[in-house]
């Protein structure tokens, strides 16, 4: 090999080098994890599939102990059921539950 070719060579290499610490080298390390700080999370979530008639959402967030949500669903009778909760360690579970529409029973 050409010494141009050699050091092209050597730069590509320490570049890969570079690159993949960049990428790989500092994955998980990107400060303290404390595991017994408050846990803090929020998702959502909604199906409507047509071909099964499968509709529901549902919604939570928790703020240290404190957790809070709905969800609503379509019952195989047509009604809708819709649950609101939350939960803590003072007051444990408590949820309220409502159900609209007119159900159909099909035989």
């Amino acid at each position: 090999m050409h010494s141009v070719q050699i050091q092209a060579a050597i730069v590509m290499m320490c570049f890969i080098a570079f690159s993949y610490g960049q990428i790989y080298g500092s994955y998980g390390h990107h400060g303290h994890q404390d595991y017994h700080e408050p846990a803090h999370y929020s998702f959502e979530y909604k199906v409507r599939d047509p071909h099964t008639h499968d509709i529901k959402s549902q919604h939570e967030s928790r703020n240290g102990d404190a957790v809070k949500g709905y969800y609503s669903l379509v019952e195989p009778d047509g009604s809708v059921r819709e649950v609101h909760y939350t939960a803590d360690k003072h007051n444990g579970f408590n949820a309220v539950v409502h159900k609209s529409g007119h159900g159909h029973h099909y035989y």
